[in-house]
């Protein structure tokens, strides 16, 4: 039997990347998920094809982040999705997780960089929990995504930085407020993952070797390294942790 059977997860930027990877991974553990996307609706079917394959469960939630009215667009694709399938309009796991990265330092980062970067990393999980919370159940489940980039100084990415800042604080002023709802509020904070979102990192054997030497591992990160923990933050077996930043670095900078 599943770890997560007979609940429902929200996965937000699931159609590539660690995204997908938790997608799948939550579904491996009997979550129904909810995929959500952007704009490009082509990765995101091939997230829930790769979850169907496997017998799991999933839909999709077309919603961009950025516009107006873009939570109350998500959550009334996602209250539609339950309801096609005949579930009740819960959730139970929320992963934010969305994101991309505009690369600026001091010298050349604009407000209008700036603005894209806090609307998809701070301000969207923020409204998605402010107005997720009638539907999200007792003991359920908020797991942010972070950044290394937090704690190690890129000055090539300044403000995503910054904005990825912004969601762990977000992180810890929420599991103080809906602890005594048992709801676990957690972050986790990849360091270099194989993925799309930062493929010059490693397009090359000798740019994948720089980066991997970053870590005691020896080598990069993988989706899967970053799923498997939130599976972990997921489950009951986090009941006891909350308000916590999980390095998911492989010891960068250590």
């Amino acid at each position: 039997m599943g770890a997560l059977n007979g609940r429902t997860a929200l996965v937000t930027g699931a159609g590539r990347g660690i995204g997908r990877a938790i997608a799948c991974r939550l579904a491996a553990g009997g979550a129904l998920v909810a995929v959500h996307y952007g704009s490009d609706e082509t990765s995101a079917r091939r997230t829930i094809e790769q979850i169907t394959d496997g017998g799991g469960r999933a839909f999709p939630v077309h919603a961009p982040f950025g516009v107006p009215h873009d939570i109350r667009t998500l959550y009334e694709r996602f209250d539609a999705g339950l309801e096609g399938l005949g579930e009740p309009m819960a959730l139970d796991i929320l992963v934010n997780n969305a994101g991309f990265n505009i690369r600026g330092g001091l010298d050349d980062v604009t407000p209008e960089d700036f603005d894209q970067l806090m609307a998809v990393h701070a301000k969207a999980p923020l409204f998605l929990v402010q107005q997720g919370l009638r539907r999200l159940r007792e003991a359920g489940r908020i797991i942010n995504i972070s950044s290394a980039a937090t704690r190690v100084s890129l000055p090539s990415s300044l403000a995503y930085s910054m904005a990825k800042s912004a969601l762990e604080a977000l992180t810890h002023m929420l599991a103080k407020e809906l602890g005594a709802r048992q709801i676990t509020v957690n972050s986790v904070a990849p360091g270099f993952v194989k993925t799309d979102l930062n493929k010059q990192r490693w397009s090359t054997p000798e740019n994948e070797a720089a980066h991997a030497a970053l870590s005691v591992f020896g080598r990069m990160g993988k989706p899967a390294d970053i799923a498997d923990i939130v599976a972990f933050l997921a489950s009951d077996d986090s009941r006891w942790v909350t308000g916590q930043c999980i390095d998911a670095s492989g010891g960068t900078g250590l």
